[in-house]
């Protein structure tokens, strides 16, 4: 390791390897070695080459691409250029290369790098790539020329946001030379909010937007400013706010439920100054903030609410499934806090449709922004239904719904030869909602069922599910989230049956089964009754937050989210505890067998754990269903500090049963006489290789004949769940073997 440069807060070393006869052989490998903050803490980082890593992350590259055009079609305000403002005035860059100006960004945040090709369309993508003790971690580095921001500006003047403020310019630079032409509206509307103090800073920065830098960090708010001051606040200029502010908070800025704050990084003073003041023009009141050195612009409260909900609403959209690294984790935290905002939600015109079904209209709306929607209560169900030929109207209406706790999606379908854009929700999905959406339908389904147009016996059902949704809405009852010698405690206790009934009901609906991930206790002579779970239902639950499907997923999420908010309140060491936990059942299915290594010790040696492929099938024996997990590995054991020996390739195979009368989860396998070594080191590798898997050894016992016996428990399978290749399988014959 050589010192290749150093500066004021790092040293960087490049790495060589020795070669035969003293010569050195450079490996690609730099080692950075820095400073954070102000001396407190510093950081190790090995960087590689990149092409290395190329195809490793390409899958990923090209999954976000794919997702790029997914955004595109899926935005809420067509003009581009007040999503690419916001960005402008946070993470994409104006940088001078040779003799032409370029947007440039580096983003180690997949979701970032889709929302920004989307609207840049970067045509130059670089890697780098750091190894940190999470795993290789991207950073992409992306390039543009400035004329994809001259054209958006161009569009935008013919007829988008800018033709609306009466701004006619072809390029950025004409752009930047109106809003100095205009600085007075700007400062007049600072003075005024913010006190005569303020002139001075603001009159001075009219000076430094010559130069880009400052430019881009001014242009977007000053924009809004204007647009305030022009037009005022309705349904248009709200959409045009929100469509700057997601590429604000997208890049800078920050969003957190938990404290209920949503803040954008501003960096110098007067520029805190004026975001604050034009959120402040749309009736979101901040606070800016000196952090360290530089200046945050902060909501909080309802205010908060508010700048999430309208981030949520007019942002790109929230990319779920598939790859988690696609989801902005900001527009995630945005929608739970924006969910909070309340919803004004009533229904009119109670009719008989064409169809001869009942029918109403109902309207979703948040501020000045509303959404009409038709109801329509069919043979089977209560159906909520909205449908339009402008794509980001009905993004729009999904938006609100999701707001009211509908999880509805758009679905492009053909009506009379065009293209139609969808969004419907259906009786159970309904029943999810938040409550002043279900007492809306609710009064519907009685009104009609007066009128004579609903039987009896249908609106009972559905007033029936829907005052169920209003019970599992009513919020989480006090959970204790602590530690008892270590382990993790989170237990509901009460003397109210009912209470104890809902909870395990919800458990239930939740997909945790009683016994396995959690244990009841009902109320007994004055004595409080309890519902405990167990860290293996903590782990499906935070599992079933990811991967489960419709209301088992938005329950477990919300669960998942709660505990961790009490673990918080508790202490550290509780929060680090249900973190973990937290984290382990997020990443059941998300690993590859194929390709794992691993370094463990058993009995006091080291192996080295290779795995090459496995797989896992359900098998019928006499009527019962067995589950065979097979995987081949290479297992070597190291000598010295560095030295693998005895390198062993060879197929385990496992088998999983139930047995007795708790139906207990056990697997079975056996170490082989005819492996290499005796069975003892067969026994040995294959502990080896069950323990880099899941984490926990087998217990292995040696019987009279000499066979040595190798038996994994639940704990195993669970830590086998994490596997791609073996999570359904595995999955399914849980399912299928348990007890109902």
């Amino acid at each position: 390791m050589m010192l290749e440069r150093e500066t004021k807060t790092s040293y960087v070393f490049k790495l060589y390897r020795l070669e035969v006869g003293g010569g050195l052989k450079e490996l690609g490998v730099e080692l950075w070695i820095s400073r954070v903050g102000r001396g407190e803490g510093i950081t190790y980082t090995l960087i590689f080459d990149a092409e290395r890593w190329r195809d490793f992350f390409g899958q990923k590259l090209e999954a976000a691409v794919k997702a790029a055009v997914e955004v595109g079609g899926r935005l809420p305000v067509e003009d581009r250029l007040p999503y690419m403002l916001g960005w402008v005035a946070s993470d994409v860059a104006i940088n001078r290369r040779r003799n032409e100006r370029v947007l440039q960004m580096s983003t180690s945040h997949l979701w970032q790098f889709a929302e920004t090709h989307a609207l840049f369309g970067w045509s130059a993508v670089g890697l780098r790539v750091s190894l940190t003790l999470e795993g290789p971690k991207l950073q992409v580095i992306v390039e543009a020329p400035l004329d994809k921001l001259n054209e958006a500006v161009r569009k935008s003047a013919e007829g988008g946001w800018l033709k609306t403020l009466g701004i006619r310019t072809e390029s950025w630079d004409g752009l930047r030379r109106w809003v100095v032409e205009n600085w007075d509206v700007v400062v007049e509307a600072a003075v005024r909010r913010l006190g005569e103090e303020v002139r001075g800073e603001l009159m001075a920065l009219k000076n430094k937007l010559d130069d880009d830098k400052a430019a881009r960090e001014v242009v977007a708010s000053a924009l809004l400013l204007i647009q305030a001051e022009k037009l005022g606040v309705n349904e248009t200029t709200l959409k045009y706010f929100g469509a700057v502010v997601s590429g604000a908070i997208g890049g800078d800025g920050h969003v957190s439920t938990t404290m209920g704050r949503v803040g954008l990084t501003s960096g110098e003073r007067e520029i805190a100054l004026l975001w604050a003041t034009a959120l402040a023009a749309y009736g979101v009141e901040t606070e800016a903030r000196y952090a360290g050195r530089k200046f945050d612009v902060v909501a909080s409260g309802d205010d908060a609410v508010k700048l999430a909900g309208l981030y949520f609403l007019y942002g790109p959209p929230l990319l779920e499934g598939g790859d988690d690294m696609l989801k902005s984790h900001k527009l995630d935290e945005a929608v739970r806090l924006g969910a909070k905002e309340a919803l004004n939600i009533r229904w009119e015109g109670l009719r008989r449709a064409p169809s001869g079904l009942a029918a109403a209209e109902l309207t979703i709306s948040e501020g000045s922004t509303a959404v009409k929607y038709n109801v329509y209560l069919s043979e089977n169900a209560i159906e909520l239904n909205f449908q339009s030929t402008d794509r980001s109207r009905a993004e729009l209406a999904a938006r609100l719904l999701r707001l009211a706790g509908i999880g509805a999606e758009v679905k492009k379908v053909k009506v009379g030869g065009r293209d139609v854009w969808r969004v419907r929700a259906y009786t159970d999905k309904l029943a999810a909602g938040h409550e002043g959406l279900r007492k809306a339908l609710a009064e519907i389904v009685k009104t009609a069922h007066d009128n004579g147009w609903v039987d009896a016996g249908k609106a009972k059902r559905w007033l029936e599910k829907l005052e169920k949704g209003l019970t599992l809405e009513e919020g989480w009852p006090r959970y204790h989230v602590g530690l008892k010698d270590g382990a993790l405690v989170v237990k509901f206790g009460s003397t109210d049956s009912d209470k104890i009934k809902q909870e395990t009901r919800r458990m239930m609906d939740m997909g945790l089964e009683e016994g396995r991930h959690f244990t009841v206790k009902m109320p007994e002579g004055g004595d409080a009754g309890y519902l405990y779970i167990r860290r293996e239902g903590l782990e499906r639950a935070a599992w079933l937050s990811v991967y489960g499907s419709g209301r088992q997923r938005e329950l477990a999420a919300a669960f998942v989210e709660y505990i961790l908010e009490r673990a918080e309140k508790a202490d550290d060491d509780v929060h680090e505890k249900v973190r973990e936990i937290i984290e382990e059942g997020k990443a059941w299915s998300s690993l590859k067998l194929e390709g794992f290594e691993g370094r463990v010790e058993v009995d006091g040696k080291t192996y080295v754990v290779k795995v090459i492929g496995g797989g896992a099938v359900e098998e019928d024996r006499g009527g019962r269903k067995l589950l065979r997990i097979r995987i081949t590995v290479e297992v070597g054991r190291v000598e010295g500090e560095h030295t693998i020996v005895d390198r062993v390739v060879r197929e385990y195979t496992i088998t999983y049963g139930r047995y007795g009368d708790d139906n207990e989860t056990r697997g079975f396998a056996y170490a082989s006489a005819n492996a290499p070594g005796d069975r003892k080191a067969d026994a040995e590798r294959f502990s080896a290789l069950i323990k880099a898997l899941t984490g926990r050894e087998p217990r292995v016992y040696q019987r009279s004949d000499g066979d040595i016996e190798i038996v994994c428990g639940r704990e195993h399978l669970e830590g086998f769940m994490r596997y791609t290749e073996l999570a359904e399988a595995i999955k399914k014959w849980l399912e299928e073997t348990s007890r109902q």
